[in-house]
Formats: structure tokens, C-alpha cells, sequence
């Protein structure tokens, strides 16, 4: 993957510097370098980059108000000699915070950073696990930049949170986090085995032990079962009603 990156920063020796940086990256394509965030905000018209290094502190408008004018498309990884910016860097969502002097171990670990953010984006609308048959019985799942594989028995529920998951394993303490979609990772999970029983939640149908006014209990967790998905739920528990 390549990622197309503006440079922008006040200063002429700064400017320099990161745009050979960029150069010498061989996954990132300068697309443009500018003086200003006024002179950025015209190139933004014709053409969008994916990543922009820009420096905070600078004339007629700094760093953070353009990060706030530019859109989610642009992901921003800001470049300044005043560490009491950072906090403010990071509401912004800003990738990263590089403090001059910038060398290019530090830039290039930021700029992995940001690839490693876009090749997660690129896969969030596809399948992120790998497709099997029914009669396999694990995932593949990405998360912190590696693959874990994931036994289907082991699964308890699963939490979509806007573009991540949360999986819920038996016996582990905290969830695996992944970047993708909750619908991609329910067709690729056998319907037989897991259940949708709200917007932001698949239970494992075979661990489901306790069910309370319409919420399922894991421990301490209750997940409700939403109106939508109530009468697919609901037929689950009539198949497996013992009569009175």
C-alpha cells in the first residue's frame, strides 16, 4: 500500500527535512508541501491525501483548527516543538505527535504507525477473519498488527463498538479487539452455533446458561435482546422449552 502525504510547516528547514524523510519512505508518495495551512487548504480542493505531516504552531491558522477543517479522510500526524501540545494533538484523533527535532527513526515509526491504521481501514468493509466452512471449527482475527486464530467453542459473546469488535473469550480476562464490521464477522460465523440478538451483539448460542427479562447474563454482563431480534431469539428458546 501507498499512502499519498502533503508536508506542511512555516518554518523552510523543517519543511525540508520531512519532505525528505517522506521520499526516502518507500510507501509514502509526496503529493504536495506548503508553507501554511491557508495554502494546504486550497490543494485539499483538487486532490485529498491520505496523510498529512503538519506542523501546529504556525501564522493565520495553526495546525489544530486546520485538523479540525479537513475531514476524516485525511488522517493527520502533527509535527511541533512544544510538547504541551500533545494532549491537544490526540482529541483531534490525530495518528501521532512527533517532537522536533524530528529524526527518522522517530518519523518512520510514526509513518508505520499510519500505514499499519490504513491497511486495517482497507480490510474494516471486507470479511477481516478467514472464511472457513461450518465444519471448521476456528477464526483467523486480526488485532495488534497480528493473527490469532479463535476456536469457535471458546467464543462467549461479541460487542461491535463503531469499526472495532470485542471478543469475549472463556477463561481470558480481557477481549480480543479487532477492526472490523459486526456484519462481516456474523456471515462469516455459523448461524447454527452464534446468534444476532442486538445491533451490538452475538452470543455463542451454546454458552447462552441464563436469561432474565429479555437480557442474557455472562457473569456480571447483561446483553439485552433488542425488539429486532427479539422473535428469532425468542424461537431459539421455544425450540428448547421443556413443556410444562
Amino acid at each position: 500500500m501507498t499512502l499519498n502525504c502533503i508536508v506542511v510547516d512555516d518554518e523552510p528547514l523543517a519543511l525540508g527535512l520531512i519532505e525528505s524523510y517522506v521520499k526516502k519512505t518507500p510507501f509514502l508518495n509526496l503529493i504536495g508541501s506548503y508553507s501554511s495551512a491557508v495554502e494546504a487548504a486550497k490543494a485539499f480542493a483538487e486532490n485529498t491525501p491520505d496523510l498529512m505531516f503538519l506542523d501546529i504552531q504556525m501564522p493565520e491558522m495553526n495546525g489544530l483548527e486546520f485538523s479540525k477543517l479537513i475531514g476524516d479522510k485525511t488522517k493527520v500526524i502533527f509535527t511541533t516543538a512544544f510538547q504541551q501540545y500533545a494532549l491537544d494533538g490526540f482529541k483531534v484523533n490525530a495518528l501521532d505527535y512527533l517532537l522536533k527535532p524530528i529524526s527518522y527513526d522517530d518519523f518512520l515509526q510514526a509513518a508505520n504507525k499510519a500505514l499499519s491504521w490504513f491497511e486495517m481501514a482497507a480490510n474494516a468493509n471486507k470479511p477481516a477473519v478467514t472464511e472457513q466452512p461450518e465444519t471448521e471449527r476456528s477464526i483467523f482475527v486480526k488485532t495488534d498488527y497480528k493473527l490469532v486464530q479463535v476456536q469457535f467453542d471458546k467464543i462467549l459473546y461479541i460487542e461491535g463498538m463503531k469499526d472495532y469488535v470485542k471478543i469475549f473469550l472463556e477463561d481470558q480476562q480481557y477481549p480480543i479487539l479487532s477492526l472490523m464490521s459486526m456484519k462481516s464477522l456474523e456471515t462469516t460465523l455459523p448461524a447454527s452455533q452464534f446468534l444476532r440478538v442486538h445491533r451490538s451483539y452475538i452470543v455463542n448460542a451454546s454458552k447462552i446458561k441464563e436469561v432474565e427479562r429479555n437480557r442474557i447474563i455472562f457473569g456480571k454482563t447483561y446483553i439485552p435482546v433488542s425488539d429486532s431480534y427479539k422473535n428469532v431469539f425468542q424461537e431459539f428458546i421455544d425450540k428448547r422449552m421443556l413443556a410444562n
